[in-house]
């Protein structure tokens, strides 16, 4: 007879404990092969398809597209055939105990084996393989009941009495509101507090209302004195979450633990622009792909960061050291729909600039389609950010936590420069270095800001070893 297994969200990797599930790639009925991407979902830091290790049928889906899952939580359930004939086509179990499965194990993106040609069972052929389970199977989400899976017992909060609540989300999410999630009564099934519970009741507090049990009232307010002050007025409310509660929490953490300064200069680039022109035009119509000024501008970084390596290293608080880094990931901000992205590229100090400017190239085509692991998105220790692209010229940017220094490149403008004793249109683009204070002094990263702009300015030389 048919095996029944349940596949979970697995471990993303990086630290992620939550991932919102995007899009469906399958319906129950569908068959699917080992590794065969079954979910599309959303984490903090990328878009992943996440494959299943089964063979089978699928039996159930659990949650519904825009749901936010704990890792460990159940997604699907497939019906896994034991002998021949017992599943359709060729899908009769080979492995141990009859269960088909890849052995492989899913952290953070799918082992790249192609996608099966999606094919439906008939109802009765899921009814059967479900039969053999010794308790009832979980609820698909095609069923009416509000919450994915079946509801255990209330797990006791932090303080004394039991609470009906499963996902550390929300628990995590009431700690941070300093709710008491006793006074919260659920709308899931049993009574199951849901994140959209605890969502009214911040929200209700945030109004000037009182929570109660069940229905929200509003909070008295004394027969004289002063006319009260007026509650605010609601407006849009966007979570943060995925990216953009993401990259709240890290700048927030940057600000708290980083005593940054900035320091910045006007450059004048129109040697670099002119060097960049004659290397893209060297290679004829049939050369390769063209150089970036980001890449020009990142190859420059590595070259400072060799001769200032104070600026790529960390701080550990708990050792209260200074750890210098032997090599430099060098991160670079990328705006995406999905928000923004630092893309890392490895190993940058060993790469040229046609290097570098085709691995920033792979990367900004990923974050663009969503494509990007979590891998990519972490490690960096420096960051390159240009915002020149919003046709700005200057900026303070934040420290990437855990790194030391970002430098920020500004829009490349014709500005009037004094050139050679005269006056002259030059093109002219402002630098600047925000950098934690706690790893070096002003005049370590002023060395490093005038190092840079002084190979922008005069790159001949740099080039040469480009």
């Amino acid at each position: 007879m048919p095996q029944v297994l349940e596949f979970k969200l697995p471990d993303l990797g990086e630290g992620l404990t939550e991932a919102e599930i995007v899009r469906w790639l399958v319906e129950v009925g569908d068959v699917v092969a080992i590794d065969q991407p079954v979910v599309e979902v959303e984490t903090a830091k990328a878009m992943v398809e996440v494959p299943c290790p089964y063979g089978g049928v699928v039996t159930a889906r659990f949650g519904e597209e825009g749901t936010e899952l704990p890792v460990g939580s159940p997604l699907l359930t497939v019906a896994v055939g034991s002998a021949e004939g017992d599943l359709p086509g060729d899908l009769s179990g080979n492995g141990a105990d009859g269960a088909e499965s890849s052995g492989n194990v899913l952290v953070g993106y799918g082992t790249g084996a192609p996608a099966a040609r999606r094919r439906r069972v008939r109802p009765e052929a899921i009814s059967a393989a479900a039969a053999p389970l010794a308790e009832p199977a979980p609820v698909p989400v095609t069923a009416p009941a509000p919450t994915p899976g079946p509801v255990p017992a209330p797990v006791p909060d932090e303080a004394s009495g039991p609470v009906a609540v499963v996902s550390p989300l929300v628990r995590r999410l009431a700690r941070q509101h300093d709710l008491d999630l006793r006074q919260l009564t659920g709308s899931g099934r049993d009574g199951l507090i849901l994140r959209a519970d605890v969502e009214s009741a911040i929200r209700a507090a945030a109004n000037g209302t009182a929570v109660a049990p069940s229905v929200p009232v509003p909070v008295s307010r004394p027969a004289s004195g002063p006319a009260p002050v007026s509650a605010p007025v609601a407006g849009e409310r966007i979570p943060l979450r995925g990216v953009r509660g993401a990259v709240a929490d890290k700048l927030a953490r940057s600000r708290r633990e980083i005593p940054d300064a900035t320091c910045w200069v006007d450059a004048d680039a129109t040697e670099l622009m002119a060097a960049r022109a004659a290397m893209n035009g060297a290679g004829g119509p049939t050369a390769g792909p063209k150089v970036s000024v980001l890449a020009l501008l990142a190859r420059i970084c590595t070259a400072a960061l060799a001769r200032f390596p104070e600026l790529n290293s960390t701080v550990d608080l708990e050792a209260r050291e200074i750890v210098r880094l032997p090599a430099v990931h060098l991160g670079f901000a990328a705006q995406t729909e999905r928000g923004l992205v630092v893309p890392v590229v490895r190993d940058a100090q060993s790469r040229n600039a046609e290097s570098i400017g085709a691995e920033i190239g792979r990367l900004t085509e990923a974050a663009r389609t969503g494509k990007l692991t979590p891998a990519e998105l972490t490690g960096g220790t420096f960051t390159l950010n240009n915002y020149g692209v919003f046709g700005v010229d200057g900026s303070t940017p934040i420290i990437n936590h855990p790194e030391a220094a970002m430098l920020g490149v500004g829009r490349i403008v014709p500005k009037p420069w004094v050139h050679r004793g005269e006056l002259a249109v030059r093109q002219v683009v402002q630098l600047s270095l925000t950098f934690d204070h706690r790893v070096c002094d002003g005049g370590t990263a002023g060395g490093f800001l005038r190092y840079v702009a002084d190979c922008v300015e005069q790159p001949a030389l740099l080039l040469r070893t480009l």
